[in-house]
């Protein structure tokens, strides 16, 4: 239940909220489908068992011809890129397909684009890695990803938010929202925290996420003697109850679609310190929301964060810039409604 999948679940509840039906279908035994329930969605989970699972194929065209949709909306991960176009061919279903990863499309990979009447883009910079895998730029569109603004202060009162991470009122608390996998870069943000720490005795970090990296990165806390500074909080289904009480967010991601995450800390007010990778260089307004290094730049990362250490006033101004950022570019209304228009084009006029 990290970004995209959120992404899908706004995307289906929105589209209801507008008097468009939708059925998600998605992974059984899933997390995707327990949140979807949850919130109303109508919810088809189908077996399957990864990239290599081809009968997934057979068991998504049954689907499809049965449902009978308008248009079969393809999110790239699982096989499902592949998958769902195939299976959307054999129906005889028009089939979008969004694309959220940064990183260059394969030879073998760009034939999947031709199943598809559209293919959508959640930042520039994955748009123009479709272009450069041959996609015509007739048949690309971008949509950007999409987070709703908190309101005011946090959910949960300061103290509870102390509490529950064992914090002092006077600690520097830097967050890190991201899947435990090499490619969001965790081990540069360790590598920066000792210099960090040194600098602001307070500075404490807590990183959110789950992921194959869990024992590794806490070994290496360990190792750099951080083991009173860095916590790795877990995957939490709460972090909007209590987000907006971070006075940093850092996303040393070396690759990246366009970060939700980062999104989400600005919508609640909290700056962000990132590599300037990927889709995040749009996600973050540099100097005005947040600050971006280049990426693997661990000094960078060292400088940017002790600058903010020492200056709430300037964490406080960059928060409020990043609250207006995102409501005024990466609203949910506007991912929502630019998919709707991105159907409309491809169904043609009714």
């Amino acid at each position: 239940m990290y970004g995209g999948a959120a992404q899908v679940l706004n995307l289906v509840a929105g589209l209801a909220d507008r008097g468009v039906r939708g059925t998600l279908v998605c992974a059984e035994g899933g997390l995707v489908a327990v949140a979807a329930q949850a919130r109303g969605i109508d919810v088809l989970p189908v077996p399957m068992a990864g990239d290599l699972d081809v009968g997934f194929v057979a068991r998504l065209t049954r689907i499809i011809r049965r449902l009978k949709p308008v248009v079969v909306h393809v999110h790239s991960r699982r096989g499902a890129d592949w998958f769902g176009g195939l299976a959307a061919r054999l129906a005889g279903a028009p089939a979008v397909l969004s694309r959220r990863v940064d990183s260059e499309e394969s030879i073998a990979g760009r034939p999947k684009y031709r199943l598809y009447g559209r293919v959508i883009a959640i930042s520039g910079c994955v748009r123009s890695q479709l272009l450069a895998a041959g996609v015509p730029d007739d048949k690309v569109r971008l949509v950007r990803s999409g987070v709703a603004t908190a309101a005011g202060a946090p959910a949960w009162p300061r103290e509870r938010f102390l509490h529950e991470f064992g914090l002092d009122d006077d600690a520097f608390v830097i967050g890190m929202i991201a899947q435990l996998i090499p490619r969001k870069g965790h081990e540069y943000l360790l590598d920066a925290l000792p210099a960090i720490h040194a600098a602001h005795t307070g500075t404490r970090a807590l990183l959110f996420g789950a992921g194959a990296l869990e024992a590794r990165l806490a070994a290496l806390a360990e190792q750099k003697q951080l083991g009173d500074v860095v916590r790795l909080a877990g995957f939490r289904h709460d972090l909007a109850e209590f987000l907006g009480h971070l006075d940093v967010i850092v996303h040393p991601a070396t690759r990246e679609g366009l970060g939700v995450s980062v999104l989400e800390a600005q919508a609640a007010g909290v700056p962000v310190v990132a590599f300037r990778a990927g889709g995040v260089a749009e996600a973050v307004n540099d100097g005005v929301t947040g600050t971006l290094v280049s990426p693997r730049d661990v000094a960078g990362l060292e400088r940017a964060l002790t600058h903010l250490a020492w200056h709430p006033q300037e964490r406080a101004k960059m928060g409020a810039a990043a609250r207006e950022w995102v409501a005024d570019q990466f609203g949910v209304d506007a991912m929502i409604n630019g998919n709707l228009a991105v159907y409309r084009e491809l169904m043609g006029p009714t």
